[in-house]
């Protein structure tokens, strides 16, 4: 999901840079508290994976360019269920932020706007998990409806966020229109798939339960609320 260039510019952008600072400071208070429960060194060591993982979605694996913006497998609830909401957000922030200085240029205009489209789904869920998630299940104890509920929010809040920009940016107009239902119309493809890989994922770090490297992942994920 890399919203294209030109979309949002102008004046318009300062409305981006006002919901990115929202969003920086949303996930400075969501690491306060992470950092309460768990060490520095994990926290960093957390967001340094949802960093890497960030980059892999968006730069190695498929995606392509769809109407006013790109289809990208995000797997921003995988990072969510594995390394807990403020690494992930951090982690989605610098790993957009290092494909767009060193491999992608031209998506530099457009960070702002990306960041604000990846993270506020991502608070949502944050949110919401508890309320839909059973608070007597470890996350790598969910089964298909609970994952199909998490990510299906995530993918529908950023989709609503790619067509907040287009309009906001380009008008409602005809052409507007268009575009937006494209690009809605192809991402339902990953609103497919994501929770198959997320419960593929969860599957994996259920067989690592016990292990040292369990120390790595959120807490959550190996232990009921």
């Amino acid at each position: 999901m890399h919203i294209e260039p030109g979309i949002v510019d102008g004046a318009k952008m300062a409305f981006a840079y006002a919901t990115a600072t929202g969003a920086a400071a949303w996930t400075a208070k969501l690491a306060l508290t992470d950092l309460r429960r768990n060490s520095p060194l994990s926290f960093v060591l957390r967001s340094a994976m949802a960093a890497v993982g960030t980059f892999v979605f968006f730069e190695v694996l498929p995606h392509f360019p769809v109407g006013v913006s790109e289809v990208h497998f995000i797997l921003g609830t995988t990072l969510f269920l594995l390394l807990g909401a403020a690494p992930a957000a951090a982690g989605l922030a610098l790993g957009l932020l290092v494909q767009g200085t060193f491999f992608a240029p031209s998506d530099l205009p457009m960070f702002f706007v990306n960041v604000t489209t990846l993270l506020l789904p991502l608070f949502a869920i944050s949110a919401l998990a508890e309320r839909l998630l059973p608070r007597d299940r470890a996350y790598v104890d969910l089964d298909y409806a609970h994952v199909l509920k998490l990510s299906g929010l995530y993918q529908g809040g950023v989709v609503a966020w790619v067509a907040f920009w287009a309009f906001y940016g380009q008008g409602v107009t005809a052409e507007t229109f268009q575009s937006v239902w494209t690009f809605g119309a192809a991402y339902m493809l990953v609103v497919l798939i994501e929770p198959l890989a997320d419960l593929a994922v969860l599957a994996a770090a259920k067989s690592l339960r016990g292990a040292k490297t369990t120390r790595l992942f959120a807490r959550r994920l190996y232990s009921a609320a």
